[in-house]
């Protein structure tokens, strides 16, 4: 099956479509739709009728964006009219939802005449919070920006003139730094006179680039003076005539440094590549295919060539995806009267400086483990990168304040804690603790400190002020490493072969020399194993926790610390937590990676330790002891050691917070049989954390819920140690060891 048939199944399964309404409100019960409709929405109705600024408390309208089109300029297919088009702008719709949380009304207006366009938009000002004009033909789309910015008071954003400006700008600004050459320099060549070729030029002079220095193309070669005099060319084109003689692409292009293609696939040869200036810049933008390939534009000179395209499959994708869901987030959030030029400058300078910053794993791993390092090949972030949402939207938001197009005013670092939050309940979570860390970074020692994620991890440790990273490992291979990854910083290393750690040999053999470790294996041990250095180093206090089990299996990486470190004086166990997160709801699972068959003793401590864990979280905790049992229904060894865990607990005058068992999973969770059928139980809310009766229930408890309840899990993070020790699991990426890093540090405050 083509493209073509997977893509009409994919629109037309039940229900067809891409979008839906949900509601964001209870509607269980008969008051819930009394509040929702008649006769309680009559209060805030007369709220707004008082002071239309309400709606923005009232109702969706701050975040809901109206995407507005005729279908006369559907990208790729023309003017296919406005019902053609309504696939592609539920589609611009999902896009908005998915990137930037952005709730989405798509118009089709079948409305070719521009003043009843406008004056069909305008008339919707009451419903959105903003407008995205969309697949609207040249030069009509001009007057019909220009008309409705002057009379809506709301942003109205024409992504296809803006958006390309903005992702292409920001290429140009990395792209420019790359080959050293100063923007107001740049000899720019377009090829293409329509909508988004003119408002890219204009964009491009905003940024830097002189006007004087741009020269244009239409499909009858350059727009020059006499075409302008002769009425060869429209007004809007006008703005860009030169004068110079008449001429095609290709004389245009002779020593050119920049090309902006904005027109047709193939027009561009690699001769015409070959006569520009030396490393050149060429943004070959036409969809699908590009005005020449990037195989054909890297093969035609030996200099750098930095190429970019439209497509997915090529380098420096300019993907309007990571323009217009953020700068709607930006302008909506401060209730902006427009999108100006200061927000457009602001969007596109983000962008370029996200470019330079390290790139997350997983971000590499959704575009083929590729290396992506700025550089000639990486100019512009992906559109599958998660941090533009809070780099792009911030910038967009100050920039809207500082140039008085905003209504409202945000503290810059509360906001974007706000919007790290709708990328997921984890990443709420975890700047719980990242800003703990934050607030008195310690010392936590790497111990496989050559590998390059743990590099990368310490790198951004350090750059973000969360702890103070030990690398341990060779110093020449680290700094090789960093050097290699683009990263300017001056790591922390710890070499155990130098000479200046013969008092670790000597703290390891008194710790372990009755246990059947002999001086030169105590040496060996330490020079050999980063796992013992940096345990020792730990226990000796040199650094205050450690991270390890990148590469080992965890049952190893666990053992150095365990034997040297061991466990706190106010337990006998550790064990293993993973945080769990949903929408809306947050668990801590355990143990889910150490004791095999706990008794209730252990149960008991285990539980402790993870209510400990949770307030770090600042969750209040409430604990279950699970089992298949509920409260006695079930008698046997199996479900009698959760229920005499949770009897331990109870009579512990230490324990402050509410916990029962055994019981089953559903009742734990679900706060109508916890309260309908088992109103005696001394838990008074659903549990958030579950205590598993076994290592097996906890493994593949918390793996179900990863993978089939949606949830993400933080961990695991080991409980119980005298010592911040974490282990780590093999193949985690690098957030998740900056995650784990943060949540050490924290534990070392608190001791």
């Amino acid at each position: 099956m083509g493209l073509d048939d997977d893509s009409r199944k994919y629109h037309r399964q039940d229900p067809p479509g891409k979008i839906e309404i949900a509601t964001t409100k209870p509607t269980n019960t008969q008051r819930d739709l009394s509040l929702a409709y008649s006769p309680g929405v009559a209060a805030p109705c007369l709220d707004i009728a008082e002071d239309e600024d309400a709606a923005y408390e009232y109702t969706a309208k701050g975040n809901l964006v109206g995407v507005v089109s005729n279908g006369s300029a559907v990208l790729g297919l023309g003017d296919i009219g406005a019902q053609a088009s309504k696939p592609v702008m539920e589609g611009k719709g999902v896009l908005f939802k998915r990137f930037a949380d952005i709730d989405v009304f798509d118009v089709e207006l079948d409305i070719a005449d521009v003043d009843d366009f406008v004056a069909a938009t305008k008339a919707m000002e009451p419903t959105f919070g903003g407008i995205n004009l969309e697949d609207i033909k040249a030069p009509e789309c001009f007057e019909i920006e220009r008309q409705l910015r002057e009379q809506m008071d709301i942003p109205v954003f024409h992504d296809d003139q803006h958006g390309t400006a903005i992702i292409s700008g920001a290429a140009l600004l990395n792209a420019a730094d790359i080959v050293d050459k100063d923007l107001d320099e740049l000899d720019i060549v377009f090829s293409g006179a329509g909508a988004s070729a003119l408002a890219t030029a204009r964009f491009y002079v905003s940024l830097g680039a002189k006007k004087e220095n741009i020269t244009m193309c239409d499909s009858s070669g350059i727009i020059t003076e006499s075409r302008v005099e002769d009425g060869d060319v429209n007004k809007y084109k006008a703005e860009f005539a030169k004068p110079v003689d008449e001429g095609s692409l290709s004389d245009a292009m002779e020593g050119a440094d920049v090309l902006a293609g904005l027109s047709v696939g193939g027009i561009v040869s690699q001769e015409m590549v070959r006569s520009m200036a030396d490393n050149p810049v060429i943004f070959a933008m036409a969809n699908p295919d590009p005005e020449i390939t990037y195989e054909d534009a890297k093969d035609a000179r030996d200099d750098t060539v930095i190429m970019a395209t439209g497509r997915s499959d090529y380098p420096n994708q300019v993907n309007n995806v990571l323009g217009f869901p953020f700068i709607f987030r930006g302008a909506l959030d401060v209730r902006a009267t427009e999108i100006n030029e200061a927000m457009k400058r602001a969007a596109a300078e983000a962008l370029a400086e996200l470019a330079r910053q390290d790139v997350p794993d997983a971000v590499v791993k959704a575009y083929g483990d590729h290396p992506l390092q700025f550089g000639a090949d990486y100019v512009i972030p992906k559109p599958l990168d998660p941090r533009v949402l809070f780099e792009v939207a911030p910038a967009v938001a100050q920039a809207a304040m500082t140039s008085g197009a905003a209504r409202e005013r945000l503290d810059m670092n509360a906001y974007r804690e706000e919007l790290e939050a709708r990328l997921g309940k984890s990443r709420e979570m975890m700047r719980v603790v990242l800003n703990k860390a934050k607030s008195n970074p310690k010392r936590v020692a790497l111990a496989e400190g050559e590998d390059e994620k743990m590099i990368r991890a310490a790198y951004q440790m350090q750059e973000e002020g969360i702890a103070e990273p030990i690398l341990v490992g060779e110093t020449t291979t680290i700094l090789r490493k960093a050097e290699e990854l683009g990263l300017d910083f001056d790591p922390t290393i710890a070499n155990p072969r130098d000479g200046e750690w013969d008092h670790y040999v000597d703290r390891l053999y008194e710790l372990r020399q009755r246990k059947g470790v002999t001086n030169s294996e105590a040496e060996e041990l330490v020079r050999r194993d980063s796992n013992y250095f940096a345990s020792v180093m730990v226990e000796v206090g040199d650094a205050d926790a450690m991270l390890t089990g990148l590469t080992h299996h965890y049952p190893s990486a666990l053992r150095p610390p365990l034997q040297i470190i061991g466990t706190a004086d106010d337990a006998d166990y550790a064990a293993g937590v993973y945080m769990m997160t949903f929408k809306n709801r947050v668990v801590f699972c355990a143990d889910t990676t150490v004791n095999l068959d706990p008794d209730e003793e252990v149960l008991a401590e285990i539980t402790k330790h993870t209510a400990d864990l949770a307030r770090q979280f600042n969750v209040e905790p409430r604990a279950a002891l699970l089992s298949y049992s509920n409260f006695g229904s079930v008698t046997n060894e199996g479900t009698r050691k959760p229920r005499d865990a949770a009897a331990l607990l109870q009579d512990d005058p230490e324990v402050d917070f509410p916990v029962d068992g055994e019981m089953q999973a559903d009742t734990a969770l679900v706060e109508d049989i916890l309260e309908g059928t088992y109103d005696f139980a001394e838990l008074d809310g659903p549990a958030n954390v579950l205590v598993f009766p076994n290592l097996e229930a906890g493994n593949i408890g918390y793996k179900l819920l990863q993978r089939l309840g949606g949830a993400e899990a933080i961990g695991p993070m080991l409980v119980g140690m005298d010592k911040p020790v974490h282990v780590l699991q093999r193949g985690d990426e690098v957030k998740d060891i900056v995650n784990l890093a943060a949540t050490a540090v924290v534990d070392a405050q608190e001791e």
